[in-house]
């Protein structure tokens, strides 16, 4: 047998074979296979709300702790439920700008600094009374959260930067790239967790680690179907299986609890009426390293120019004497890199790694993708840092359990006025 058509034979063997190493690693973080989780937690805070012996509804009751934030208002009765992963200390935080007029918590007793002992539940009470409510001004809060909304949209452009390059050189609609930054997530949490390497190692091998995933899916899946001519639709509803089944599967090894990433559990540094905690810090500096870094590869390098050609016009770049399949490949690879990075912050931005944790951020990038633009990439980001914004100032106003609504709705006002998007082009139909 000619030796070049062996070495080819192998090539898919060899490249499953890693695929299975990395697959192995994730079954050392989960102990057993966990049943489906319905979405409650297992230890709970608890409390009552009242002042002379009336219960106060709507008091806003927030949980703070080990990388993991969660806020609730009491009922009728006064009475409030917070639920977290797991055990441990957390810093409970009644909102006195919810209390009724001249009512404020006793001095030096909110926040409260709570521990779970033997069971599962703690209960958290807060001793009121009359007196002068000290409030953070409407600039303070407005400031810090345009902070963190820039913080979580520069968050949301790594992942939809890779997903508009994608859609701009094939066509595809790609569901299944939350579950590449949940990947992400996941494989930081393994390499620093099952192989106890260090964090600073451990994200750089869970990037590259997506990256392989993205180049196996392109060699074993998509570039087969393209090949055979299948339509974007038919690649599309593909997607979608490939998302439930990447999702179960990340379930099957990991189970449905939430866990932390080594320092999550940081404390918060001030400046001024901003709060952010260092990973926070070094977060908003990676994001933008790597932002500028890939938009020098697309302007700069050869591989980005070409990029830049097959988005625009694939039959005139192939024609051009570009090679689409290797560009296309450095895409798919690309994307899933920058997509696990974008899962390493979001879970340090995020309650922690589960087995769905993109699922709803999946909506958010298809937005910022389409806000600012199908195909581009600096339409992504600027979309990106919208979506982001929208989603953190407009918890000033709305609850925060429905604060990912609001960027939906800016999205389809937006294309009311501009159908292509913020950077999008005209398309001439007929």
């Amino acid at each position: 047998m000619h030796p070049t058509r062996q070495s080819r034979r192998l090539r898919p063997a060899a490249i499953v074979a890693l695929f299975g190493a990395a697959m192995a690693l994730l079954s050392l973080v989960g102990v057993a296979p966990a049943a489906a989780d319905d979405g409650d937690y297992e230890f709970h805070f608890l409390g009552n709300v009242t002042y002379k012996d009336e219960p106060l509804e709507g008091v806003r009751m927030t949980v703070e702790g080990n990388g993991f934030t969660n806020e609730t208002e009491t009922a009728a009765d006064g009475k409030w439920d917070l639920g977290v992963p797991e055990g441990g200390s957390y810093t409970i935080t009644l909102d006195e700008s919810t209390l009724p007029d001249g009512v404020v918590v006793a001095e030096g007793k909110n926040p409260v600094e709570a521990e779970f002992g033997v069971t599962e539940l703690k209960a958290v009470n807060f001793f009121l009374g009359v007196g002068e409510r000290q409030t953070v001004s409407f600039t303070d809060q407005l400031l810090e959260r345009i902070v963190n909304g820039l913080n979580f949209g520069l968050m949301l452009a790594l992942a939809a930067i890779g997903l508009s390059l994608v859609f701009g050189t094939t066509g595809i609609s790609n569901f299944a790239h939350g579950e590449m930054v949940t990947f992400g997530g996941i494989m930081t949490l393994a390499f620093s967790t099952a192989l106890a390497w260090p964090i600073w190692a451990s994200i750089p091998a869970a990037v590259l680690t997506s990256a392989f995933l993205g180049f196996v899916l392109d060699f074993l899946l998509w570039k087969p179907l393209r090949k055979r001519g299948v339509g974007t639709v038919q690649l599309m509803i593909v997607s979608i299986g490939l998302s439930l089944t990447l999702r179960y599967v990340f379930q099957f090894f990991i189970g449905g609890d939430t866990a932390q990433l080594p320092g999550a559990a940081a404390d918060k540094l001030r400046f001024g009426p901003i709060a952010l905690t260092p990973i926070s810090i070094v977060s908003m500096a990676v994001s933008l390293g790597v932002l500028i870094g890939v938009a020098f590869w697309l302007q700069r390098t050869r591989i980005g120019k070409a990029t830049r050609a097959v988005a625009d016009n694939p039959s005139l770049a192939a024609a051009s004497g570009i090679n689409v399949d290797a560009v296309v490949r450095v895409i798919w690879v690309l994307g899933a890199g920058l997509a696990g990075l974008s899962g390493v912050l979001i879970a340090y931005f995020l309650p922690g790694v589960t087995w769905d944790m993109a699922t709803g951020i999946l909506l958010l990038i298809f937005a910022a993708v389409t806000l600012g633009g199908l195909g581009t990439a600096y339409g992504a980001l600027i979309g990106a840092l919208v979506v982001g914004m929208f989603v953190e100032v407009s918890t000033l106003w709305i609850p925060t359990g429905i604060k990912y609504v609001g960027p939906l709705l800016v999205l389809i006002v937006v294309l009311l006025f501009r159908p292509q998007g913020i950077l999008g082009r005209k398309e001439r139909i007929g």
